[in-house]
């Protein structure tokens, strides 16, 4: 039975005419190069102009039909997508105990030729048969906890880690990888840093911006350095662990509560924000950059505090902001607005009446920067004045993200307002820097 999923139109009928089908092994010669590798099938919106083809390097390219000489089958089948299936591998018992937790992204994930994007395919277990070298830093053991794209992960979701990590540590892993989408993956990292506070291990979250059956993606070398801070870190906390660069020479270690995704699709698309990464990993080794990280330790009776409070809304200010977005929020019975204000942290004054009749409705209203570097100083302009009589907490230099989700962890765990507010100005997991640097990039791994 013929299948040429995708193809329609002129590229349709040629292929008919040739008689080949997805995933046969074939020749095509061009007016211009002659081209050999395996039929795919097209995503559902493609044009019908081009026959796409996957070569025995792994790359897929796409040849215009009218350039096509020739179509030859070969004989023999091959797989569309071909996985090596390894022999199980034999671990070391004296190596720490590691558990790779999946909760679904790209890192678990294949292309999905319907949509021309990708999907959640790949569970823990593969990844580790996949990846061997993990072999040599620790005794893993896999888990899936879900399977989902990052945008679907919510609060329930951040509190079924986090137990799902403390019942790890009582088992007595070592350590603790959350495979995670990137998209939303600095949420969920501060979101854990909280619910885990004083964390006796140390907990990777590991990522890859391309998914793990295309030759370019970072999957591999991230799992591996997650792996090696869940077994080898001296010290503990939650920590985001990406390429530093986009070659695979570096890693970077990124504090839970200070780090966020800068690019779309670059390898090194996570950065840490005010402060340099906690730890690169080089050759297989850790190199710590930042002082005074919380020391691993043992505590099998470690006690989370998962619980969050989704009543807190994240609001970007723009020019013509509607206040009527605050008073809905009010009426909504929300319990905290982070405003992520312009500049220093402002917005109009079109907003004080909504934000008093907020604070006077017992609301915690805090005030971020939408600038990616530096922090809010609220008393250098009128409006900022302005906002700090009405009653906005200013945050100083908190990520916008990381304030959200404290504020979600701080309401949930606290009776009142007065120790809310005290909970968000406190420093409880390297949510706050002392000072913003000068450079707004670190240089050889120091700011």
């Amino acid at each position: 039975m013929v299948n040429l999923s995708g193809y329609r139109g002129d590229s349709l009928k040629l292929l008919g005419e040739y008689r080949v089908s997805i995933g046969d092994p074939i020749i095509i010669e061009t007016d211009k190069a002659i081209y050999e590798g395996i039929l795919m099938p097209r995503y559902e919106f493609a044009d019908d102009q081009h026959i796409v083809i996957k070569l025995k390097n792994g790359y897929n390219i796409g040849i215009n039909i009218k350039r096509i000489k020739n179509i030859i089958k070969k004989s023999e089948k091959e797989e569309l997508i071909p996985i090596i299936q390894l022999p199980p591998i034999s671990l070391d018992k004296n190596l720490p105990k590691v558990s790779i937790i999946s909760t679904g992204g790209t890192i678990a994930s294949r292309i999905d030729y319907r949509t021309g994007g990708v999907h959640p395919a790949l569970s823990a277990s593969d990844l580790y048969t996949a990846i061997p070298e993990i072999s040599k830093y620790a005794q893993i053991d896999t888990e899936i906890l879900f399977n989902l794209y990052s945008e679907n992960i919510e609060v329930s979701h951040w509190k079924a880690m986090a137990i799902k990590i403390a019942e790890k540590i009582k088992e007595g892993f070592q350590g603790v990888i959350i495979t995670h989408g990137t998209d939303t993956m600095g949420y969920t990292s501060a979101a854990l840093s909280f619910a885990l506070i004083n964390l006796p291990i140390p907990v990777a979250i590991v990522g890859s911006q391309r998914s793990s059956d295309r030759p370019s993606s970072d999957a591999a070398l991230n799992l591996i350095g997650g792996v090696i801070v869940a077994a080898k870190a001296p010290f503990s906390g939650v920590y985001v662990v990406m390429h530093s660069s986009m070659n695979d020479d570096i890693l970077a270690v990124h504090l839970g509560t200070r780090v966020r995704k800068n690019h779309t699709s670059r390898r090194d698309a996570f950065e840490s924000i005010d402060i340099s990464p906690a730890a690169y990993i080089k050759n297989g080794n850790i190199e710590k950059v930042l002082d005074n990280l919380p020391i691993r330790r043992e505590d099998y009776n470690y006690q989370p505090r998962a619980n969050f409070d989704n009543r807190v809304a994240l609001l970007k200010f723009y020019p013509n902001f509607d206040p009527s977005i605050i008073e809905y929020l009010i009426d909504r019975g929300y319990k905290g607005i982070v405003l992520e204000g312009t500049g220093l942290g402002h917005v109009s004054n079109a907003c004080y009446p909504a934000l008093r009749k907020a604070i006077d409705k017992g609301l915690l209203v805090m005030m971020t920067s939408q600038c990616i570097w530096g922090r809010v100083r609220m008393t250098v302009y009128e409006t900022g004045r302005d906002l700090l009589k009405i009653g906005v907490i200013p945050l100083e230099g908190m990520l916008p993200e990381t304030a959200l989700v404290k504020a979600m962890w701080v309401l949930a765990n606290t009776n009142n307002q007065e120790d809310a507010k005290r909970l968000m100005l406190m420093n409880l997991v390297g949510e706050y820097v002392s000072r913003s640097p000068l450079e707004r990039r670190p240089k050889d791994g120091v700011f």
